[in-house]
């Protein structure tokens, strides 16, 4: 399995639908317009103003008092984990998170503090998984349990969307045993979208929280991390240690506002052509999918046949999908891909499942 992007192969006709990732997703030309006409300064001096304006927007949108700019999400997460955990502490998350699959271990790695991998449904714990595996803070023989996180939407879960109770129950649990909460928000936009609830309600009980510019809002580069004022004080020691910081970050920074001005309410197209995805390939014999909740799909072969195979007929096709297991591959629905293109990949999809 192999969820990086394959090389290009000039044996290979150019890729036409790329359903690889939402991360896919390229700046449209009148963002790069505002990109170019970012007013910008020191950011590290607190200077850059079309920063600042990000995130102070960033803080109210996720009802936090403070945030700061980052290059990625996955440094998001670290910092946060950084911030939160010191060498040796637990954390506890779902066992297909973000952070747990997908960072090359940089929890351990950076902060010394473990994941553990909590099981539930479509990429969710629920509050009574959490509760048992939960270790008394007196007990001296036990890693210190100092964060709890989810992931908004849950990415190797579907793209699930963590009802808001749920969610609170969580935090609720977490607060009355003194452990810190962070919620990873790379597609928190797309939850927000899908199910009407803002996005400050369902940061509401999490210590930390962050939103990612890069996938389903088209921006190049760039994530917001929000929290209290202390808690951001403490993250930007390591947003410095870790190179972080930025110059004239504003040119970056515009592409993050142009994305909340013109690119969240259309993140409902991305969620209607996966549905229209979901329901073509539902069709075809050989393929078992997940309803989808927001903009990925997500199949299963029920046959003989291997997602590694159907992925390289598709890339013949000029189609790229991920695999994400031996029978399970994933596609990405964002704003570069139409309507038609949906129509266009599935069909490529039911000549490429033919003997699988």
């Amino acid at each position: 399995m192999s969820l990086a992007p394959p090389l290009p192969d000039p044996a290979l006709p150019p890729v036409r639908i790329n359903l690889f990732s939402d991360t896919q997703s390229r700046p449209t030309a009148a963002m790069r317009q505002a990109m170019a006409a970012a007013e910008v300064g020191d950011e590290q001096r607190g200077e850059d103003p079309t920063i600042n304006a990000l995130c102070a927007r960033m803080a109210a949108l996720l009802g936090k008092d403070a945030a700061m700019f980052l290059p990625s999400g996955t440094m998001c997460n670290e910092i946060a984990i950084l911030t939160h955990c010191r060498p040796g502490d637990e954390i506890l998350a779902h066992e297909s998170s973000h952070i747990a699959t997908s960072e090359g271990g940089a929890p351990s790695a950076l902060a010394g503090a473990r994941v553990v991998g909590l099981a539930g449904a479509r990429g969710q714990f629920s509050p009574e998984t959490l509760r048992a595996a939960l270790t008394s803070r007196d007990y001296r023989y036990a890693a210190p349990q100092t964060l709890i996180a989810v992931e908004q939407t849950a990415n190797f879960g579907g793209g699930s969307v963590w009802p808001r109770d749920a969610l609170d129950a969580i935090a609720d649990l977490a607060r009355e045993c003194g452990i810190s909460t962070h919620m990873d928000g790379a597609r928190l936009l797309n939850a927000v979208v899908a199910s009407g609830v803002p996005a400050a309600a369902m940061a509401r009980g999490y210590t930390s929280v962050w939103l990612d510019f890069t996938k389903g809002l088209g921006a190049p580069i760039g994530a917001v991390l929000a929290g209290s004022h202390a808690f951001i004080d403490a993250a930007w020691r390591w947003k410095q240690r870790l190179g972080g910081a930025f110059r004239q970050g504003g040119i970056a920074a515009a592409a993050c506002l142009y994305a909340l001005d013109h690119h969240v309410a259309r993140l409902a197209e991305d969620h209607q052509n996966a549905a229209l995805l979901a329901a073509r390939l539902a069709e075809i014999p050989g393929l078992s999918v997940t309803p989808p909740e927001t903009n990925l799909v997500f199949f299963e072969i029920t046959g003989d046949g291997d997602a590694e195979t159907l992925a390289r007929r598709l890339r013949a096709a000029g189609v790229l999908i991920s695999v994400m297991g031996p029978k399970r591959g994933r596609a990405g629905l964002y704003l570069d891909i139409s309507r038609a293109d949906v129509e266009t990949a599935a069909e490529a999809f039911r000549q490429a499942a033919r003997g699988l």
